[in-house]
């Protein structure tokens, strides 16, 4: 292999035909403003040709199962390894998939709980094992020197114990056998023959006693035989032993005896005094049972504690860990409530109040405080109401009494009301059967350190960590365990680097972020331990804040001195200031970039002139503070919004004050709450109060919320695609397109020809084409090989019948102008207000470079949000002179705005944001980047940390009086940034190399 990765005449989507080299062994970051070609470069060509090449190696076979690659417009890639590309979408949806399954972590959890776990009962908590005959032994030889034992084991075993899948074959069994017994031809039972031909195989096999209650019984009387009650246990005697250390052998013979007649054996000592009626009996089993109550269970093996397998997934929830039953949160709706204030909402119905009179009685019982609300309530308190007690049916019983009422078409109208996806009653949303939540790790300890998988499974991790890394076990399973912890424990240690602490083990994958997913594959590749790979990462520092920055970095170097190839798409400076080599592309956004601009070390990109991002680096260009702030309304409550006691999640019932018509920021370390807050809480209990919230009312996540009657509306701008087909696109989410069809439709031609604004949509019949449908492609089925996917011979991909693209406008059909990029439309369409007005707006959001009938499903995420932000824009500009008057009282929610953008790119965010503000609009942005950060009129800082050391509110304020707070990390690291106002470029340099470090 060469020492780099040759391009050569690369032309995929808007690339200029460039020629570059990516060195091999090295931590190479490519660069640019949004829409210049970085993805297409390092996915689109560099790993695109990577997969192509490692599928065309395998078999016709295999092929058909893999998705179809095509190979990328390039002249030439030599030197190319393996690639690996580590998205930062989260593509996982599967409701069973979680961070431990994800990382294989459980997999390894799974089989050092099947090998090391100690099994208790589910019955009585007995510890369950099976005794070895060494054991044996040695509990015998403990009884002391002289003790005198007969050995026996039972000839039929009526109190044979059975696993629970048995139970009903054992009564089965017993009520035969009584039958039997009782019986006046007791010859003709199947069982006494049974029983018959047991008895004389043991004496032709040497075993001349028979033993029951003290006396022994010899095959050599047979007349005594009949003295035997056979409907009570019958023993065979193996041997008289008196205990001695010589005897150790007969003690052990006769183990093995019982083991192999009848898997167990008793050792029943003979008392010194003949009269004594009670005798001790020492109990051993070869089976896997109980100690105390004899139940036999299956040894545990790793796909009990698996919940994607029927053998140990929990039986009533199928191993999802919810089922469709009665939802707490509709039962009890506001969890504020006092239980004398009706918290219990069923119990608020007239034809029900007589349960809430028993409510009342069976707390002052018990001691139920009812003036304390419904989340203050101790465990024990909320439980006594849930299940009820000493006659007190509970909320369970309620609906339980009411199951049986059916019947009724009002109890069935009820029911309905209350029902929804609740935690599964078995398993308490554990997700696994009981025998395998009974298997724990960790007793010596002490009880209180052992857990089960299930609650390993629910640590933080860097809680599991700390579990797993202090583990005691026996010096036998620390032998077995040995290789298997240090799997565990090396992914946990890889989790913990890229920041991802917080997190718990059981957390879905399908609720993780794209930056979260996307570490989550970054630390499982490091765990993975691969040599001479190409990596192909996008933006793995989103959602990380500056603090951790410095761990991606060494996670990265980690990855590149194992001796792969990292290539990066980044836009944050501390991960450009660690690359061993920069790629800048542009000099603009799709047709003005696709050119290489500048290649070297990151110094050499600094002093080239050519180069914008070098530009920035070396602080010619920078994002200004803003000079002046606006500032908040009088404290007088009519300018803020104001949540009380939020708590969702790890939200510790915090208080939160947000001024309006202000860009406000949201802020925190990974995990601190800033999502939960914003998403779960305000953004779901603003929406409701303002009448278009769905679901139920979120008045159980916060006690008060006042200041909504300030805004008109509430708009979360995040970053899912604008839509999922092919058919949505910029102009018609942004409402041009409607416009566009309007103007051709007023065409000369099209009048003449009775063409009206739908014949020049895709979406509709009419003017589209027949056989594409408007879609451009056609699919065609290749039975075993992949689908091949092909332009409409009808059409040749223009979607649009032969007779409609002859109407121009221009000189350009509508094909052709739907071709067409922001930026160029804007000049095509000069005279034409009602489209200019719409797509400036596009170009003012850094979509310039977009084409306008671009397919939604290529966007990026950060794309489709700033497309969301342009249609609101374009809304704010169009009501303008409503918005001067204060008409226009918007709350916009956006979560992470900046992803995906380029210095220069958030600069023109910023734009867009004091637009909106300055139209009467309120910003509320969750935001890790410090140019957004410091350009802020009102900053909250949650924290300190993630997780449950998180959700606390650290500081409030302007940026400057964040950087006072000393338990502030954002403020720490903001102090940098402000402290360069007027600085010159050595200072400059000097605060980022503190920041890298």
């Amino acid at each position: 292999m060469t020492d780099q990765i040759t391009i050569r005449g690369a032309r995929v989507h808007n690339l200029k035909n460039i020629d570059c080299d990516i060195p091999h062994g090295k931590l190479t970051v490519v660069s640019g403003v949004s829409g210049s070609g970085k993805s297409s470069l390092a996915f689109d060509t560099v790993y695109a040709e990577g997969q192509r090449r490692y599928v065309e190696s395998l078999s016709a076979y295999a092929r058909q199962f893999l998705e179809r690659i095509e190979k990328p417009d390039v002249d030439l890639i030599d030197g190319l390894a393996p690639a690996i590309a580590i998205k930062q979408k989260n593509s996982t949806r599967n409701p069973r998939s979680t961070v431990a399954t994800a990382t294989e972590i459980y997999d390894y959890m799974r089989l050092l709980y099947a090998r090391c776990g100690t099994v208790h009962c589910i019955v009585c908590n007995g510890v369950v094992r099976r005794d070895t005959v060494d054991e044996i032994a040695a509990a015998i030889l403990a009884l002391g020197e002289g003790t005198r034992l007969h050995a026996l084991f039972p000839v039929q075993r009526t109190d044979q114990p059975v696993s629970p899948e048995r139970e009903p074959e054992k009564k089965s069994a017993k009520r035969a056998q009584k039958a039997t017994l009782n019986g006046k031809n007791d010859t003709e039972s199947p069982l006494n023959d049974a029983l018959k031909e047991r008895l004389n195989d043991l004496r032709k096999r040497g075993f001349n006693r028979l033993y029951q209650n003290g006396t022994i019984y010899e095959f050599s009387t047979p007349e005594s035989l009949l003295e035997i009650n056979f409907a009570l246990p019958v023993f065979a005697l193996v041997d008289r032993i008196v205990v001695s250390a010589d005897n150790r052998a007969r003690i052990v013979d006769a183990a093995e005896i019982g083991y192999r007649e009848s898997g167990e054996i008793l050792y029943e000592i003979v008392p010194l005094d003949s009269e004594t009626t009670e005798r001790e009996r020492l109990r051993f089993s070869a089976a896997f049972e109980c100690k105390t109550c004899h139940r036999v269970y299956r040894e545990p093996e790793p796909r009990l504690f698996s919940f994607n397998n029927p053998f140990g997934a929990c039986p009533r929830c199928q191993g999802f860990g919810n089922t469709i039953d009665f939802d707490l949160d509709l039962i009890i709706p506001d969890k504020s409530k006092t239980l004398d204030e009706g918290a219990i909402d069923p119990w608020n119905r007239p034809k029900y109040r007589p349960y809430f009179t028993e409510l009342k009685k069976a707390a002052k019982q018990h001691g139920i405080p009812m003036n304390v609300a419904w989340y203050d309530l101790e465990p024990d308190q909320q439980s006594f109401v849930l299940d009820g007690r000493d006659g007190f049916l509970g909320v369970h019983g309620f609906f339980a009494y009411l199951e049986r009422k059916k019947y009724k078409l009002h109890v069935r109208v009820m029911l309905s009301k209350y029902r929804g996806y609740a935690l599964c009653p078995e398993c308490k949303g554990q997700r696994l059967r009981a025998e395998a939540r009974a298997v724990r790790i960790g007793e010596q300890q002490g009880a209180n350190c052992s857990r089960n998988i299930c609650e390993a499974a629910g640590l933080t991790i860097a809680e599991a960590n700390s579990f797993f890394g202090g583990l005691k076990l026996t010096p036998m399973h620390a032998e077995i365990a040995g290789s298997i912890l240090h799997e565990i424990q090396q992914r946990l240690h890889f989790l913990n680097a890229v920041g991802l602490d917080y997190l718990t083990l059981d957390r879905l994958a399908s609720t993780l972020s794209g930056g979260e997913s996307q570490r989550i594959q970054l630390a499982t590749s490091l765990g993975s331990q691969l040599v001479g790979a190409l990596y192909v990462l996008d933006e793995p520092s989103i959602g990380l804040h500056t603090r951790d920055t410095a761990k991606l970095i060494r996670i990265l170097e980690d990855l590149r001195d194992l001796g792969n190839t990292i290539l990066v798409v980044e836009h944050d400076a501390d991960v450009i200031r660690s690359a061993d080599y920069l790629l800048d592309l542009g000099p603009g956004a799709g047709e003005f970039g696709g050119r290489v601009l500048a290649g070297g070390t990151v110094e050499e990109v600094e002093h080239n002139p050519d180069s914008l991002t070098g530009r920035y680096l070396n602080g010619q260009l920078t994002i200004p503070i803003p000079t002046r702030r606006r500032e908040p309304g009088p404290n007088s409550g009519k300018d803020w919004l104001r949540l009380r006691g939020a708590r969702s999640h790890n939200l510790k019932g915090i208080d939160v004050e947000i001024p309006l018509n202000m860009l406000v920021c949201i802020t925190g370390v990974s995990g601190s709450g800033k999502s939960t807050l914003v998403h779960d809480v305000l953004y779901r209990a603003v929406a409701h109060q303002l009448g278009k919230g769905e679901g139920a009312d979120p008045t159980n996540l916060y006690k008060e919320l006042k200041g909504v009657e300030r805004l008109n509306d509430i708009v979360l701008v995040d970053q899912n695609p604008i839509g999922r087909t092919p058919r949505s696109n910029p102009v018609t989410y942004i409402k041009a397109f409607d416009a566009i069809r309007e103007l051709f439709a007023a065409q000369p031609e099209a009048q003449r020809r009775s063409y009206t604004a739908g014949h020049f949509s895709f979406n509709v019949p009419g003017g589209r084409c027949d056989v594409c449908e408007g879609d451009g492609t056609v699919t065609v089925e290749m039975q075993f090989l992949a689908d091949v996917e092909l332009p409409c011979e009808e059409c040749r991909g223009t979607r649009y019948k032969a007779s409609v693209l002859e109407i121009k406008y221009k000189g350009k059909s509508i094909n052709e102008v739907l071709n067409l990029t922001v930026k160029e439309a804007l000049r095509f369409f000069v005279g034409q207000p009602k489209i200019l007005d719409k797509l400036a707006v596009l170009d003012e959001v850094g979509l310039g470079y977009v084409r306008l009938g671009q397919s939604a499903t290529t966007l990026s995420g950060g794309e489709a949000q700033r497309v969301k932000l342009a249609a609101h824009l374009a809304t704010v500009r169009s009501t303008g002179s409503v918005a001067k008057k204060g008409g226009s009282r918007v709350l916009y929610v956006l979560d992470e705005p900046t992803t995906g953008l380029h210095f220069d790119d958030v600069s023109k965010l910023l734009t867009a944001f004091r637009k909106l503000i300055d139209g009467g609009g309120s910003m509320l942005v969750i935001e890790h980047n410090l140019d957004v950060i410091k350009s802020a009129d009102w900053v909250i800082d949650l924290g300190p940390e993630g997780g449950s050391k998180g959700g606390q509110v650290v500081a409030t304020g302007t940026p400057e009086q964040i950087t006072q707070n000393e338990l502030s990390h954002t403020g720490f690291w903001l102090s940098k940034v402000l402290a360069r106002r007027e600085s010159s470029r050595e200072p400059l340099q000097e605060a980022e190399n503190e920041i890298a470090v």
